[in-house]
């Protein structure tokens, strides 16, 4: 396998078939003494994910997992905390299919009205993520529906590695990434 195919192939596909949904974001460099950093030549690089249309890198590996396999007449489901089902529903929004969304009772009502305002149903139920994960599981295995998860698939992976790719050919390789 080699990932800078797949996510060279995932760039592609968004950027052919994505409908605009998943756009190129800023990268900022500043200087690190703006944040306290005193070692000259510092420069802290800000890649603004934050304007993706889902608000967050999700997006990327969301429309990438459902560019890459065939959606059925079910739609689309996915067990999340909030970010991944936000990325999973606007996705599933922009290309005109059902979207299902578990989410455990802790999360919150603004991710829940998000979710409800990208037209996708949810399902609250559980204390836990695991709980609505065991939940999405069983729903899925019933309705056939295209399964996405937050990070453990490749197509998600590829689609999310675009943000690398992106950072490298905006400012080139950098020494250190931290991502919430």
């Amino acid at each position: 396998m080699s990932w800078r195919a797949d996510i060279e192939a995932a760039a592609q596909r968004l950027r052919e078939q994505g409908r605009g949904y998943v756009r190129e974001t800023p990268l900022w460099k500043l200087p690190g003494a703006l944040f306290g950093i005193a070692q000259p030549g510092v420069e802290l690089w800000l890649k603004l994910e934050h304007l993706q249309a889902s608000g967050s890198f999700k997006a990327r590996g969301m429309m990438n997992r459902l560019l890459s396999n065939p959606i059925p007449g079910s739609g689309v489901i996915v067990a999340s905390g909030g970010n991944a089902g936000i990325a999973t529903a606007g996705a599933a929004h922009a290309l005109g299919v059902h979207c299902e969304v578990y989410l455990p009772e802790v999360s919150s009502e603004a991710k829940r009205a998000r979710l409800r305002s990208l037209g996708a149903q949810v399902v609250v139920g559980g204390a836990a993520y695991a709980d609505a994960l065991a939940a999405c599981l069983a729903r899925q295995r019933e309705s056939g529906a295209l399964l996405t998860h937050a990070y453990d698939q490749p197509e998600v992976l590829a689609g999310a590695g675009t943000l690398g790719r992106e950072i490298e050919a905006q400012g080139g390789v950098p020494d250190s990434v931290l991502v919430s």
